[in-house]
């Protein structure tokens, strides 16, 4: 897997130097940032039309801002500070699913639950990172928090193609359950659909997905591209496999940009900020034409 890898990324920078691709591609770091826009950009979209339906884009920011406490965690626990995955994946899925359990038991408001969940992860992260100021270099913190091209290595590749596999094998089979699951609860129970298994395996999904792309993305920023694209692609579509795909192509097509424009204009912008960047832009113009054209506003919006 390595090999092809490599065979590939090489392959990629000779044509770039030879002049038949972008200049950009000549460089290595570029390579493996696109790559995993093309891994990432696509989970991103479809995951995200689940998360716009079913109204948990409070739940993926808190997520994508629980990976800072992970990653302090990681470090203080010896794990590499450029990708200590074992504390970012475990203390995110523990804060997706203790919040989706308390949810479930408690009867507090979604929003007021992930409010505490929020408050209380985000001083527990700024706590141990003080105390870890004088052991890691402030840029990995920025890294962390927006996102960097540079970081990105093979080990975060096989990272992010091994959860997008896992996230397409388990999410696409179960696709219109969860859908339905969102719109009616009611009605899923009625036809059989066993709704709490199915939140508790989208809020691992998110959680997953999240952590994955904080290396390209940021973790102040990720749960925007969960959020954006699909907003843009429900304002557009008239159909459910319209928004779907159309979720798909703008949250990957915002990624790929994102991440070539500050390298092709030599801007001193982050990855993570210039994606969502691209990704607002997109859904402003969504917005503008959902309202100037008139065989747009009976859509899913």
């Amino acid at each position: 897997m390595n090999f092809d890898y490599e065979q590939l990324r090489l392959l990629i920078q000779s044509w770039a130097s030879a002049g038949h691709l972008p200049q950009a591609l000549a460089y290595g770091f570029v390579v493996n940032a696109l790559l995993a826009g093309l891994l990432i950009g696509p989970v991103l979209g479809g995951l995200g039309t689940l998360v716009v339906v079913k109204r948990f884009a409070f739940f993926s920011e808190a997520v994508g801002h629980a990976a800072l406490t992970g990653v302090a965690i990681g470090i203080l626990l010896g794990e590499p500070y450029t990708g200590p995955y074992g504390s970012l994946f475990g203390y995110c899925l523990l804060f997706g699913i203790l919040l989706n359990y308390l949810r479930n038991r408690t009867g507090l408001a979604p929003d007021t639950l992930i409010g505490v969940f929020l408050s209380v992860s985000l001083a527990v992260g700024a706590s141990l990172l003080l105390i870890l100021a004088g052991r890691i270099n402030i840029h990995i913190l920025e890294n962390v928090l927006f996102g960097s091209v540079l970081t990105v290595n093979g080990q975060d590749l096989a990272v992010l193609a091994l959860v997008a596999l896992l996230a397409l094998s388990l999410a696409l089979p179960l696709y219109n359950r969860i859908m339905l699951a969102s719109f009616n609860p009611q009605l899923a129970s009625v036809r059989g659909v066993a709704v709490k298994r199915l939140d508790y395996l989208f809020v691992l999904l998110v959680a997953l997905v999240t952590v994955a792309s904080v290396k390209v993305i940021g973790a102040i920023l990720v749960g925007a591209l969960l959020v954006i694209p699909a907003a843009a692609a429900r304002l557009l579509s008239q159909s459910l496999k319209g928004f779907f795909w159309l979720s798909v192509a703008i949250a990957t097509l915002s990624t790929l940009a994102g991440i070539l424009l500050p390298v092709t204009l030599d801007l001193p912008i982050p990855s993570g900020a210039a994606i969502i960047i691209v990704a607002g832009i997109a859904f402003a113009l969504a917005a503008i034409a959902r309202g100037t054209l008139p065989h747009l506003k009976g859509n899913l919006g």
